[in-house]
């Protein structure tokens, strides 16, 4: 079933609320007085509400109209934020190097405003010992507490134990901050660009005029005097 609203020739109904081209209305007219208006100002007769008693129309250049929609419904869709849940695994005797490099992950996983869930994974004769996992995922949650915070605190499930941080920033405004730090790189390298290629005019210009300063220091020959003289 389509979509598309009723346009012109194709609206079936005696008469219409008429919206005029800046939204004033104009009242009920006949359909045939609305399709008139429509021809004057060289616009469409757009129905708007077929549902009401009578339809509502309105003046508008449709093909503008859907353009404009569909550009509106392509910005929403790339603002559009759509959660995502990270994770990032962790032994309970992991060795410093490996810790900031996990932390480093989920600083990141933060940054552009995504949830991160932390698992302490336990073995052996590991799984009598929780409170190591506890301690290592408070230490974490301490490391990046500017950051994100602990939606959900460690809780055992199993063999292992589970956490997850919540970030500070929404999804919506880390994409903004992204592209505006892309759009910044883009404009920096492109000022990088101009202004070596305004150096380079530069010196193009200024190598004719050195060089007639040499011609104009070098010595003038005489000509040779002239033996019947």
């Amino acid at each position: 079933m389509s979509t598309e609203p009723r346009i012109n020739d194709r609206i079936r109904v005696p008469e219409v609320r008429l919206v005029g081209p800046s939204g004033e209305q104009v009242g009920i007219v006949p359909l045939a007085k609305a399709l008139e208006l429509a021809q004057e100002y060289d616009l469409d007769l757009v129905e708007v509400a077929a549902t009401a008693r009578p339809p509502v129309c309105k003046l508008m250049d449709y093909g503008k109209f859907k353009y404009e929609s569909a550009m509106k419904a392509r910005e929403a869709r790339k603002n559009q934020a759509h959660t995502v849940i990270k994770e990032m695994k962790l032994r309970p005797k992991i060795d410093p190097h490996d810790y900031d490099t996990k932390k480093g992950h989920v600083v990141r996983f933060l940054k552009q405003g995504d949830k991160v869930k932390i698992t302490i994974m336990f073995r052996g004769r590991e799984q009598s010992r929780p409170e190591l996992g506890f301690r290592l995922l408070q230490r974490l949650a301490d490391d990046v507490q500017e950051l994100g915070f602990v939606e959900s605190s460690p809780k055992q499930d199993g063999r292992n134990m589970i956490m997850v941080l919540g970030p500070h920033k929404k999804k919506t405004e880390a994409m903004a901050e992204a592209r505006a730090a892309a759009d910044a790189r883009k404009a920096e390298r492109q000022g990088r660009t101009t202004g070596s290629d305004a150096a380079e005019v530069t010196e193009a210009q200024d190598a004719p005029a050195e060089a007639t300063a040499v011609e104009a220091d070098a010595p003038v020959e005489q000509p040779a005097a002239s033996q019947g003289a």
